[in-house]
Formats: structure tokens, sequence, C-alpha cells
């Protein structure tokens, strides 16, 4: 892979060349291209020891190339860290003063952007407006970590670190596909741009006592990796997260719940308004009829406690019937269906009899156990659809997994726009 490695001018370079280092490591070819500014903070020499690659900084160096233009043209991935508040506005503005500036606006591939700055200047309306425009045209901003920050102050601005920028270049690349090469106004690199999706992930954990739960095994990951999907796809992504082992989405407002009850709150909350809902949690379907205050004891006469069980909400298909009620809900909203089947019935048919009733417009359906789907990195699933279409089967990392997932809802939305062109 071809990756550009844009760096501005701010004490956070220096933890560029740690992530410099991963990319090389991994086996990929890296043109740095740092900003006058940036080369006061690490110097030329260190740039291309670790790159290997002679580094340029000015518009009119390497004329003869035209290096201005390839360099955009032929990278699978630029991704510009740190990116000060100077870099992110003039990249909203489309200026180009410098090599970098020219690698923006000549890029046809994914783009990273990775802030870091004070906070004041990372809050500042200016910096949220420039942020704000560089996702609508499809850049993916890496939201800052929180912390100690350049002398004694602390907040939101602090460099994430360099492991972290890593997966999510990886991811973002993964998420575009073979698309990640052409240009995105004659690709479907950002077929999401302007659309909003919610996206919910994890397992619910229903409390029994002040320190027991039931609760199940998901991880979350395909939930993330929906949710990632959409937001390289160029949506605006609200990402309602359970109890997960992997890190919430970068770039995604995110919402934190534990239990099935709260998961429902939060969807009436916010898929109003949104275009797409996906239901990717993993929901409990009961929970303890009775919460103890106290932490439930081993009797002394060795009887075991009766824990009575009662239903949890049904968030789809409250969701579904809100909707049909005339409330604000999303017109495409997907479920997932966690199958195991019988000796009698098959997951595809417990899937289609879910979709049935439910009512949403696409059902997602996985085969689950102790070592299927729960906590791996790669899944099989069939995607169900309420219009009658054909049934599409997806297999492989979750990655991958979730960007057919996000396709499909990519047609499902598009569908009332076709159907209205072909009335015409």
């Amino acid at each position: 892979m071809r990756i550009v490695l844009g760096v501005t001018g701010g004490i956070a370079a220096y933890k560029s060349a740690l992530l410099l280092r991963l990319m090389t490591e991994a086996g990929h070819r890296v043109d740095v291209v740092p900003t006058p500014a940036a080369l006061n903070f690490v110097g030329r020499a260190t740039w291309e020891a670790l790159s290997g690659r002679p580094v340029r900084t000015e518009t009119f160096e390497a004329v003869e190339s035209v290096n201005h233009v390839r360099l955009g043209r032929e990278a699978d991935l630029v991704v510009v860290a740190p990116a000060t508040a100077d870099s992110l506005a003039r990249a909203a503005a489309g200026l180009a003063p410098d090599l970098l500036g020219n690698v923006l606006l000549t890029a046809t591939c994914p783009v990273l952007m990775v802030p870091a700055m004070h906070t004041e200047m990372w809050l500042h309306p200016a910096t949220v407006a420039n942020v704000a425009t560089l996702r609508s045209r499809g850049v993916t901003v890496l939201d800052p970590d929180s912390g100690r920050l350049t002398g004694a102050d602390t907040g939101p601005g602090r460099f994430p670190e360099p492991e972290r920028i890593w997966a999510q270049a990886q991811q973002l690349v993964a998420a575009s596909g073979s698309r990640a090469s052409r240009p995105r106004a004659q690709s479907e690199a950002a077929p999401l741009t302007g659309r909003t999706v919610v996206v919910t992930a994890g397992g619910t954990r229903e409390a029994l006592d002040p320190v027991r739960y039931l609760g199940n095994r998901s991880s979350g990951k395909q939930g993330v990796a929906v949710a990632e999907a959409a937001l390289a796809a160029g949506a605006t992504v609200t990402f309602i997260g359970g109890a997960m082992s992997v890190e919430p989405p970068a770039g995604a407002d995110v919402v934190r719940v534990e239990s099935t009850q709260e998961l429902h709150e939060a969807v009436l909350r916010h898929a109003p308004g949104a275009d797409a809902l996906v239901m990717a949690a993993a929901v409990a379907d009961f929970r303890p009829a009775e919460y103890a205050e106290a932490k439930i004891k081993k009797a002394q006469d060795g009887t075991n406690p009766v824990i009575r069980l009662e239903r949890t909400p049904d968030i789809l298909a409250d969701t579904v019937a809100a909707r049909a009620a005339g409330e604000p809900m999303p017109g495409v909203i997907v479920g997932f269906g966690a199958e195991t089947g019988d000796a009698t019935t098959s997951v595809l048919k417990f899937g289609a009899a879910k979709l049935a009733r439910k009512g949403c417009e696409m059902l997602v359906v996985n085969q689950v156990g102790r070592d299927k789907v729960f906590g791996q990195d790669t899944t099989e699933v069939t995607m169900l659809f309420a219009d009658g279409r054909e049934p599409v089967t997806a297999a492989g990392d979750k990655t991958d997994v979730g960007v057919a997932i996000v396709t499909e809802l990519a047609g499902l939305l598009d569908r009332p726009a076709r159907l209205d062109r072909m009335d015409r």
C-alpha cells in the first residue's frame, strides 16, 4: 500500500515518527510530506531515515515528476498526523500553499486527519466548523484524546497513541475496499454523505444484585465495524454502545448504555430524524424480575435461589411501531438475528419469520454458538430484505462484513430516489 503521511507543525510531530515506524514495519511504502513548520519539531533527516524515501515539503520540488499531483493520485491512503488547527482550516478552505496542501486536493483515496492542539483551539467555533466541513466531504477526522497537553494544562486535544491511529487507518482502507483509488465524485466511496445513521452495538447487562448480572458473549466488534463503514461512507453516526471488548468508533457521537431499558430509551431518543437505524446490539430478551438490593448469599441449608425472569422491551419492534404511528423514525431500520436453529427449523427460516414479525426493512442473520460469531474476528451473515429481493451473503473479517452491510443499507436508502427517477 502507498501511504502519504502528512505532518504539520505541532509538538506531537515526534509521535508521528512512531506512527511511521508502524506503517513501514507493516511493509507499506510511505512518503512523508511535512509542512515547513513541522520541520521545526522533527527534521528532514529523521523522516528520510525512517521511511527510506526522499522527503519534500514544497510544491516546486521534483517538478519533473509533477510531484504535487502524482503523490495524491498514487496514494492508497493519506494520513495527516498531527493536524493543527491551522492545517484543518487550510484543508477546509481548499488552500494549497505547500506540497501537503496539493496532496490533499489531488488525493482520490481515503484521507484521515488526526487533530492535536490545545483545548481552546479544538473547541473554538472555527475549528468545529472546519472539522464538520471536512467530514461532510468524506474526510475522516479522528477525535483527539483528552489528557495532558503541552505545558501544565489538560483536556481534549491530546494526540492519540500511534497504535490507535494506525488501527483506524487500516480500518478506513478496509472499509473503502477496491474503491480506494477511484475519484470520490465518480465512485460509491461516500454513498452516505449527508445521511445520519444510528448504530447500536455490544451486549446488554441485566442487574441481578449489586455485583451480578445476566449478559451475553457479544464483543461489539460487528457493530463497531458497521459504524466505521458508515463513517467511511460519509455518514454522520450516532453510536449507542453497551458492554463491549473493543473501543467505540472514532468520529462517531458515542452514547454508552448498560441495560436493555437504557438502550431502549437511547434508541427512542436518538433515532428520530435519522435516515437509518442499525440494531447490531445483542439485546437481552429477559431480565431478573426482582433486583436484590444486597448481594445474594449462599444459603446455609444448601438450597439454591430461584431467579424469576421477565421480558425486556422489544426495541426493534417498538421502533417500527413508533414509525407506523407517525413518529419521525428512520425510513430504513436494520435488525440483527443471532440464531442457533434446531432439529426442525433452519437459521434462515427463523430469520425470515423474525423479519416478517418485526417489520424492519432488512435483517442480518447469523448462526451463533460458543465458538461462533461472538468475540470472533470473522463471521458469516445473510441479509434478508422485506421487499422480497434475493438474500445477500457476506463472510470474512467483520470489517469486510460491515462494509457489505453498509453497502446494502445505502442501496435501501437510495431506493426511493431510484424509483422516483424511474417514474419520471
